[in-house]
Formats: C-alpha cells, structure tokens, sequence
C-alpha cells in the first residue's frame, strides 16, 4: 500500500508541482498588481488633449489637471497634441503603455470619427480603457454681425435663398460643431460650406475677424465673446435652454423639432490599464468632480460635471458611435 501510494504520489507529482507553479505565479501577480495600484502614481501623468491651446479640451485639461494632480499627489501634465481630426493624439494614447501614466481627454470628436475617416489607426473602442465621462455640454450657434442673423430661422431662411454660399467654421472635422451643423443641415434642408481648423481657437480667431460668418462651438471659449457683442449668439443645442445662456433658445425651439447635439468629454486610456488603477483614476476624478471649486467654474463655462462609471462610459462611446456613424452616412458626409 505505501509503495502503491508514493507511486501514485511520484506519478502525479510533475503535474501537481505545474500546477501550484501556476497558482503561485498567479497569486504573486495578483499581489504584484495590488502593490503597484496602491503605490500608484509614482511620478507625473501625461494628460493628451487633441486640440490646441485655447480650446474647450484645453480649458477643461487646465481645470482639471491641477486638482486631479493634488489627489493623485503627483502632477498632472498637459500635452496638447492637436490635428489630424483628433486621430493623432488618439493614435498616441492607444500605442502608450498602459500603465496609467498616459491619459487622454477625449471628447465627441471620438465617436464621430469611426463613421467619418475611412481607416482608423485603432479601434475606438477595443483599443481604450473608458476611465469616467468628465462633462457634458450644449453647443452654441453663434454668428458674426456681418452676416445681419438674429436666430436660427433666419440663418436657416438666408441658407435658403443662399445654398452652398455660406460657410461656417468648426474645431475640425469630425468634431461636435462640425457634426451639430451637419445635423441642422439635414434636418432644415439647407446647404453650408465647411471650413475646418485645427481647434476651436484658431476657428475663432477668424470668426470674430468675420472671414467665416458662422460656426457652432462649446460655450467655453465662446460666450465671452457673444457677451462682449464681437459675436452673436442664436441658439443652443441641447433638449433644454443652457443654464449659462438661458436667454437663448434651443435649436428645437427655433423651428427644428427633435434637434438636440451635445458635447461631451471623457477620460480615456490605452486598452488594458490595470483595473486597480483604473479604479484610483476614476474614483479622484470623480471626487474632484465634485468639489465645488471645479464644477463652479465648469457650470459657468456651460460643462455640466459627469463622472459616470467606466461601464457607463463604455456604453455611452458605443451608442455615440452607432449614432453619428448613422448620420454620416445618411448625409454622405465627409472628412474635409
């Protein structure tokens, strides 16, 4: 009996000892990923923003960044990273290691784009790590007083009687300004010109130089100049007037029923962050979020603060995609 057990002991040895080597480096990988999560970070995080300077990303990047850095106890860096329709940043932070070190603020230009470019680099969903939903925000129609619009229904009337003649500018292509006026294009039956630029800063810049009349941008950087009279405002895009510029009607309101396009922002990583680290980033930025000194400031600029779940965040980029891609091509829309 004892030789017939150590045979049986001997027999099955080789293939206990794999398997409590399996167990072993499992468990120390596990402790590995539990240590390297609560000592997370050690140094700096790149925060890539696909816009230049002086943008609504950007503003919400330099809102955030100090804040989250203070919780996070280490800085948070910004990387503005602007052209290509937001391709090349997001290409950057899909190729980064992920390791929690490199972020992006991506906003609905990422839902846009698997509809609008042709060949993507990546995938917009399978090559990220969906972290939180930073805002949302309605987008403002504005006009430059050349063009002699109030409102909406007489920007739609003077399309009318004008097709193709009047152009209007956007942060780029793929962007939500750019996808808000197709939208409008579509469902008023009218016919605009689009002039892409490499950000919602330079986009304004000649806008309020009056070289293109029209464009259709995030209350962030452009309020102050529909208050100051440079700029006027016509309407807004959400289901509901915008709490910073309830003077203003909605689109739906102005004629267009059942119009309603908004902004949103997101933190993003590249696919395959540690869940205890995803789990660190969401739940600091969720925090900040909240504190009054940062939503205050969002509110005002027209950002409503989000901070969802990763999993709602997932959800939210999937039907985000289903929904513009249907529009492009519907509309036969391009990339300029």
């Amino acid at each position: 009996m004892d030789g017939i057990n150590r045979g049986a002991i001997r027999f099955q040895s080789p293939g206990l000892t794999a398997a409590l080597l399996v167990a072993a480096w499992c468990g120390a990988s596990v402790l590995q990923a539990a240590a390297a999560a609560e000592a997370y970070p050690q140094r700096a995080i790149r925060l890539i923003v696909p816009f230049p300077p002086g943008g609504a990303v950007d503003i919400l990047a330099r809102i955030l960044g100090p804040k989250l850095g203070e919780a996070l106890g280490q800085q948070i860096v910004v990387d503005n990273r602007g052209g290509g329709a937001q391709v090349i940043a997001t290409q950057l932070t899909a190729k980064a290691l992920a390791d929690g070190y490199t972020v992006m603020l991506a906003s609905t230009t990422h839902g846009v784009n698997p509809g609008l470019q042709k060949k993507l680099p990546y995938d917009s969903l399978k090559d990220f790590t969906p972290i939180t939903q930073i805002a949302e925000s309605p987008i403002l129609f504005v006009a430059h007083p050349s063009l002699g619009v109030s409102n909406i229904q007489e920007l739609v009337a003077l399309a009318k009687s004008r097709p193709g003649r009047i152009d209007y500018a956007s942060p780029g292509a793929g962007t939500g300004g750019h996808m808000a006026v197709e939208l409008l294009k579509r469902m008023a039956a009218i016919d605009m010109t689009h002039v892409p630029y490499k950000g919602s800063g330079p986009a304004l810049i000649d806008v309020i130089a009056g070289h293109v009349p029209v464009i259709c941008v995030s209350p962030l950087p452009v309020l102050p100049h529909v208050k100051s009279g440079k700029l006027r405002g016509l309407a807004t895009t959400g289901r509901v007037r915008a709490r910073v510029a309830p003077e203003l009607p909605t689109v739906a309101e102005s004629g267009v029923p059942g119009y309603q396009a908004n902004l949103w922002y997101a933190l993003l990583g590249p696919a395959g962050i540690p869940q205890p680290v995803v789990n660190r980033l969401h739940a600091e930025t969720s925090k900040a979020l909240k504190r009054s000194d940062i939503s205050d400031q969002l509110l005002a600029m027209g950002a409503e603060p989000v901070g969802n779940s990763p999993q709602e965040l997932a959800k939210h980029l999937r039907s985000e995609i289903e929904r513009w891609t249907k529009l492009i091509q519907e509309a036969n829309i391009r990339a300029d």
